[in-house]
């Protein structure tokens, strides 16, 4: 599991390849990441959008941007936790993401940008 934490907000991601669920002839390859946001800040937060960067390693990277995660805009408040599952779609066998979510502080009105961790997807019998 990868962590960041930015502004007292941790951003941790673990991901899981999709066996049985891609096509290796097609080189397509899909994993499911579980993303936990965790308000560790004295402040109530929404996250307001995202933005994904994908680099696959048959050298395409994706830039996905948009508003909130999965259709929510969730509100944390303090020792709060918000959990998602998301996925992701790759032609090879490896690659990663990163990125940051916009969230904003309820009591300040300010606008943060909260790191997401760079994490890796590796096709299992890649490893071998």
């Amino acid at each position: 599991m990868n962590t960041a934490i930015t502004h007292g907000i941790s951003v941790q991601v673990s991901a899981h390849y999709q066996e049985g669920l891609g096509n290796a002839a097609a080189r397509a390859h899909l994993f499911a990441y579980k993303v936990t946001i965790h308000n560790s800040s004295e402040n109530t937060i929404q996250l307001l959008r995202r933005r994904w960067v994908i680099f696959d390693s048959s050298g395409e990277v994706r830039t996905i941007e948009g508003a909130g995660v999965v259709g929510e805009l969730p509100i944390i408040r303090p020792n709060e936790k918000h959990t998602y599952m998301s996925g992701c779609d790759f032609k090879s066998t490896f690659g990663a993401m990163s990125g940051h979510f916009m969230v904003e502080n309820k009591s300040t009105k300010e606008f943060l940008y909260i790191e997401i961790p760079r994490f890796l997807l590796e096709v299992p019998w890649r490893l071998n």
